[in-house]
């Protein structure tokens, strides 16, 4: 797998504490990274702001001490509160191009979810550091998405644009080297490690995917 020069992250962990399975999300967190994460978004849609902060600032304290990027989740005001390294955002969110001209967000990560392919030609997009390619296949995890793209609308995309891409959806060790082999510069992983009985091998099988 080459790394992309704008975004060299090619295993990007998305974690909620819903998606731990009862487990201390902060410790599966931790695992991950020594298995080989390398960028961290938390996700959380069920709780208030304040708890999110809270949340995310224990997050924080674990992703500086492995000098690892944390990314927020749609909540821009959590993003900057807690100084993260970036936010992501979908079409129901702050558009990209409004963030970006906030000081706040002016030099960080601004990752946008496509769902729809006349979005890859929107000021949005022109403005995004990377490009959330949400699903490639269908997910629990993630009940309110548009298109499933698979392989073939991945391998579409990736013809249209030079942005990072990220894939995110039902991706796992198994059809980890097909989705990087389609266009993926980096993969969005959830439940399969998030919900692993050991995060830690599980982050460390697909990364050794990935370096092929």
């Amino acid at each position: 797998m080459n790394l992309h020069p704008s975004f060299p992250y090619p295993l990007y962990l998305v974690i909620s504490e819903k998606d731990c399975r009862g487990r201390d999300f902060l410790q599966v967190a931790e695992y991950a990274i020594r298995g080989g994460v390398d960028i961290i978004q938390l996700r959380e849609k069920e709780i208030t702001t304040k708890e999110f902060i809270y949340k995310a600032l224990k997050l924080k304290e674990i992703t500086d001490k492995y000098h690892i990027p944390l990314i927020i989740n749609d909540q821009a005001e959590v993003a900057e509160k807690i100084k993260a390294a970036g936010i992501h955002v979908g079409n129901q969110d702050v558009a990209p191009a409004v963030l970006r001209r906030q000081h706040s967000f002016e030099h960080k990560f601004i990752g946008y979810s496509i769902e729809y392919l006349p979005q890859l030609d929107d000021e949005n997009t022109a403005v995004a550091d990377y490009l959330g390619i949400s699903p490639i296949f269908n997910t629990k995890t993630k009940t309110d998405t548009v298109t499933e793209w698979g392989l073939s609308g991945l391998a579409m995309i990736r013809s249209r644009t030079d942005k990072p891409l990220v894939a995110i959806g039902n991706v796992r060790l198994e059809n980890a080297s097909a989705i990087v082999k389609a266009g993926a510069d980096s993969l969005a992983v959830v439940s399969a490690i998030c919900g692993a009985d050991h995060p830690e091998q599980a982050a460390y099988a697909i990364k050794n995917e990935l370096l092929k």
